[in-house]
């Protein structure tokens, strides 16, 4: 990738250009976005059309998403790479450790946490803000059956974001859980494991064009009277 001359020789990086014939950043051009593009009323079906249209246009792994969540009281946020397993109309679910991780221990005392989707192939990204939800253990069991063998064993064996004194001795852990389920093909869901459900308050859709003037679109929640659906305002947002 070419680079700028940096300005000041204590950066190792500066103004990373689109590729080695360009001294410019790379330009959006696939596509554009207008509110009649969108669905009217949900921006749960309006994501299922993004990501079916990622799926069939060659996006590497459209489920891949950016879990962001903070601590409080200090305000420091963690983010981390994982996979959206299940979208409803309650929410966008990913699962994990909740026993030893950070983000267990963010989620404890803040409710709160966004997800960010970036799809570069078709130059989207989504983004999502709201509140979360653990599922029961019977909902996680259903996916957790899913999973090939070694990861539901991985699942058990790992004290996610422990330090560990060596490779060794996270395959120990591993020997003794397949000790503990030799023969049986059924493993329940360990309780320190499991779904977690974000609850939208504000859904974005974004659509990358020229010059950075990108093209935006929020769903932001708006709560109606007790026992009528839930309504969205859909706003477009300057870049």
């Amino acid at each position: 990738m070419a680079l700028h001359p940096p300005q000041d020789t204590n950066k190792l990086i500066f103004a990373p250009a689109d590729d080695k014939t360009s001294s410019q950043a790379a330009q959006y051009r696939k596509g554009a976005l207008e509110l009649s593009d969108l669905d009217p009323k949900s921006p749960f079906t309006q994501f299922h059309t993004w990501f079916t249209h990622a799926q069939q246009n060659g996006v590497h792994q459209p489920e891949t998403v950016c879990l962001s969540t903070a601590s409080l009281l200090s305000g420091r946020v963690s983010a981390r790479m994982v996979y959206l397993k299940e979208l409803d109309e309650k929410g966008f679910v990913i699962y994990s450790n909740w026993g030893t991780s950070q983000k267990a221990r963010d989620v404890e005392g803040n409710e709160w946490a966004s997800l960010t989707f970036w799809w570069r192939e078709v130059e989207r990204q989504v983004r999502v803000e709201g509140k979360v939800e653990r599922l029961t253990n019977a909902e996680s069991q259903i996916y957790f059956d899913t999973r090939i063998r070694g990861s539901r064993v991985g699942a058990w064996a790992s004290r996610q974001s422990k330090v560990l004194e060596g490779r060794e001795q996270l395959e120990g852990w591993v020997r003794e859980i397949e000790k503990k389920f030799e023969g049986e093909e059924k493993i329940p869901v360990p309780e320190f494991w499991g779904g977690l459900r974000v609850k939208p308050e504000m859904v974005e859709f974004w659509q990358g064009r020229e010059s950075r003037l990108h093209d935006r679109f929020q769903y932001r929640k708006e709560e109606g009277e007790e026992g009528k659906e839930v309504e969205w305002k859909i706003v477009r947002l300057s870049p």
